[in-house]
């Protein structure tokens, strides 16, 4: 649009249609822009979130199976408790497990770190301190807001958190190495009956599910629902007489 002024001079000037045109359009510019910096938001905060927990159950997975490994060392049977290593109430899993690890040498016992033992410690698994990482129990302990996955050691310090992002735990007994399938957040359809009798156990399957929240809600831009990723280790039991691997 072009006015003419007092001294005779034509301007140059927006009629109010060009704004509004010009204003309506900034604003779904704007909104298109605001979607997308919200949906990368949100999946950049799922991204973190996903690879912190992760990370945390497969820190917590790679301890577990290094130590249930070595259950039963200079011990007469694989090391399981099994009056201790049962199903809980919420289904989750807890294994105990026991080993001699200063039987002949007090290298062997990554956990102590004194320059020796005493005769009590080598013959037995009874000594604080000295016989830690001897007798240790695995369970998940439920603080409200989400499951962690702890590691007691009688003789060790108590209790320490390995993860603390856990939905579940469930660990399996089988007499020979397996083979299975993975549903929702555990194995399923394993090759082998699973044991009752934990003393015959040879091979231990550890089935670990992280539980991912939803981010943002339905519908919203950048809405990521909730997911689980099932984590799955396989040990064997070393100081069983293991012969199928």
């Amino acid at each position: 649009m072009n006015k003419q002024d007092s001294s005779g001079k034509r301007q140059a000037g927006f009629s109010l249609i060009e704004l509004i045109i010009a204003m309506a359009i900034t604003i779904v510019i704007t909104a298109i822009a605001g979607r997308l910096l919200a949906q990368s938001l949100n999946i950049r905060l799922r991204a973190n979130e996903q690879v912190d927990s992760l990370a945390d159950a497969q820190r917590a997975l790679n301890i577990m199976s290094r130590e249930i490994a070595g259950a039963g060392f200079n011990l007469t049977d694989n090391g399981i408790v099994a009056a201790d290593s049962v199903t809980d109430g919420n289904g989750n899993s807890t294994l105990r497990i026991r080993s001699n690890l200063n039987r002949f040498n007090t290298a062997v016992n990554p956990w102590y770190t004194g320059s020796s033992v005493s005769s009590g410690a080598q013959n037995g698994i009874s000594v604080a301190n000295e016989d830690a990482g001897e007798d240790v129990k695995y369970f998940v302990y439920d603080a409200g807001n989400t499951n962690l996955l702890a590691r007691y050691d009688v003789y060790g310090g108590g209790s320490t958190v390995l993860a603390n992002r856990l939905d579940s735990l469930h660990i399996h007994y089988f007499n020979q190495k397996v083979t299975y399938s993975t549903a929702a957040c555990d194995i399923s359809a394993p090759s082998v009956t699973e044991l009752t009798d934990l003393s015959l156990a040879k091979y231990v399957v550890i089935a670990v599910c992280v539980n991912q929240s939803a981010v943002g809600a339905p519908g919203s831009p950048g809405y990521q629902p909730a997911s689980s990723v099932l984590l799955v280790s396989d040990v064997a039991l070393r100081n069983s007489n293991l012969t199928i691997y």
